[in-house]
């Protein structure tokens, strides 16, 4: 099975000329294409390097480039669903139902919902430190036996995505999540992906670039945009 990145590369390879700005922030890389159209990137604090005007080929096995055309395919196709809802992951599904969650990255406003309503929740993260989070040699167990894992969608980018869906039940459902996301009919067909849970911004609001590019992160900047699903 092809990753997500290196399966979009085939088709809407990295382009340059298409793009007016690149942003680095310490925790988001911000593109924004000649048509105003935005994508974001979590670099999960890695020190990201990329120069636009001498830019190298696009190498995926590189973090950095990954980074980088991970943002690029958000602008791309990230605007060219028609989105009918706003609602926020939690608002979406109905998590009541399920009796073992897994969360796979750490979404701090989610995981106080579940907290205010009772639902019990397993959270592995790599890179947050906090109680609720559960230690990194129990996940491998957590994903064999979970009905439902939410996925950071930084998953995508640090290629993790693939080892975490093949652990997976056959019947779990999966539901992507992040301003990371690529939304794009293809990603549902990673067979247990049921919903992929994203951000779009207004074309041309260079205040998502200027808030990334001043070391923001998703509470300053996510309330400029609109969150989406597919």
């Amino acid at each position: 099975m092809i990753e997500p990145l290196k399966y979009f590369n085939t088709i809407y390879p990295f382009d340059k000329n298409q793009i007016t700005k690149i942003v680095i922030g310490e925790k988001y890389v911000g593109i924004m294409l000649n048509n105003g159209q935005i994508g974001v990137c979590s670099t999960l604090k890695n020190r990201v390097i990329f120069n636009l005007n001498n830019p190298p080929n696009i190498d995926l096995n590189d973090l950095n480039h990954r980074i980088i055309y991970n943002a690029y395919v958000n602008a791309l196709l990230n605007y060219h669903n028609n989105y009918k809802s706003d609602k926020d992951i939690f608002e979406a599904i109905d998590f009541s139902i399920d009796d073992t969650i897994v969360m796979i990255g750490y979404f701090r406003p989610l995981v106080k919902k579940f907290t205010e309503v009772k639902i019990p929740i397993k959270i592995f993260d790599l890179y947050e430190k906090d109680n609720i989070i559960q230690p990194s040699s129990q996940q491998k167990a957590a994903i064999k036996k979970a009905s439902t894992i939410i996925l950071t969608s930084t998953s995508i980018f640090n290629n993790t995505f693939n080892d975490i869906f093949q652990q997976t039940k056959h019947d779990c459902n999966i539901h992507l999540l992040g301003p990371s996301s690529i939304l794009h009919p293809h990603m549902l067909t990673y067979g247990n992906i049921k919903n992929v849970f994203g951000a779009v911004f207004k074309k041309n609001d260079h205040r998502i670039l200027e808030t990334i590019k001043n070391g923001n992160g998703t509470r300053t900047f996510l309330p400029l945009g609109t969150k989406v699903y597919i």
